[in-house]
């Protein structure tokens, strides 16, 4: 893919999700930068701003599998990783994949989960 193409596929997945979320441009390019890296992005605000709808859009405008794990305080780690579990019928165990394996995952609350996760 050359850069001309490249850009306008970047301007084509900013203002996809632009017309689902209420924000400035050069937040949605700060975030798809950090995605486009293979990176971690950090969206931190106060309630109601639109973070999870922004990283769902994101998500749907690249084509992207997304989930979202809410930390509680009871939270496990197979709660997030995935377990296996036992089928009577089959008698045998199968692994249920947990919400990191998707592409995009947003981690919401994390400050509320117990170190152990």
């Amino acid at each position: 893919m050359d850069a001309d193409t490249a850009a306008r596929t970047c301007t084509d997945v900013i203002d996809a999700v632009s017309g689902a979320v209420v924000t400035d441009r050069a937040f949605l390019e700060t975030v798809l930068s950090g995605a486009l890296a293979r990176g971690h992005v950090l969206l931190e605000d106060v309630p109601g701003t639109g973070k999870t709808l922004t990283a769902r859009s994101l998500a749907n405008a690249l084509g992207l599998e997304f989930t979202r794990v809410q930390f509680t305080p009871d939270l496990l780690p197979s709660d997030i990783t995935g377990s296996h579990v036992y089928d009577a019928r089959a008698e045998s165990f199968e692994f249920n994949p947990g919400p990191v394996f998707a592409n995009v995952v947003l981690a919401d609350e994390i400050n509320r989960a117990p170190p152990k996760t």
